[in-house]
């Protein structure tokens, strides 16, 4: 009986071990992946890419946060660049792209009335408006726009603001960013339009890019 009393208890004395031990495994991986692990990687994140990591905002002559340079906005007023169409509204809670297929009517058409009214606004042929500014982004909230894209709009907005061509185009050559083997330079919108403020502020403070509440 002795025997088997010992035999039956060395199994239990193994397993409190075994649960021990997977215990304070528990514990320690949870303190080094839940706590260590966030905190260093924040620290160095935060160290290596201080802009990048508080989410690249984009601040006005006056300090107050005006967007993220990473997410596209809505401008309408002639005095301002436009960016690409937005399936998502260039809503950054709900990215999205259209999900139509090329094939799909409704994608066809929604592309040709925005080329007419770039065409209209521009005063340019459809034919001459570079692709990227009648198509979407798959996130819907692309910031950037092509060169060609952004000197399409060179007359409208020099217009608008009553100064020289000149002067814009030299407004978008400093705000051009090389992408490198990635493709080709594009233009970020938002801070292309902070410039224009900056440099030569809109008569009206309604048309000015309004901060971010």
């Amino acid at each position: 009986m002795a025997m088997n009393d010992e035999a039956q208890q060395a199994p239990t004395a193994e397993a409190k071990a075994t649960w021990g031990s997977a215990l304070r495994f528990m514990v320690v991986m949870a303190v080094l992946l839940g706590l260590v692990y966030p905190f260093a990687t924040t620290m160095v994140g935060g160290w290596l890419f201080p802009e990048q990591s508080q989410g690249s905002l984009v601040r006005d002559a006056d300090g107050r946060v005006i967007g993220s340079s990473l997410v596209s906005q809505t401008f309408v007023s002639d005095e301002y660049f436009i960016g690409r169409p937005s399936a998502a509204g260039n809503d950054a809670g709900g990215v999205s792209g259209s999900n139509l297929a090329p094939s799909n009517e409704a994608l066809r058409e929604r592309a040709q009335a925005d080329a007419q009214a770039i065409a209209q606004r521009e005063g340019v042929s459809v034919d001459q408006i570079p692709v990227d500014l009648i198509t979407a982004s798959g996130s819907g909230v692309d910031p950037h726009i092509s060169l060609p894209s952004a000197e399409l709009q060179v007359a409208r907005v020099a217009q608008a603001r009553e100064i020289d061509e000149a002067s814009v185009t030299e407004l978008i050559d400093q705000a051009l960013e090389n992408t490198g083997w990635l493709g080709s330079p594009v233009v970020n919108v938002l801070r292309l339009n902070v410039s224009l403020d900056e440099r030569f502020p809109v008569a009206t403070t309604t048309s000015s890019v309004a901060p971010v509440e």
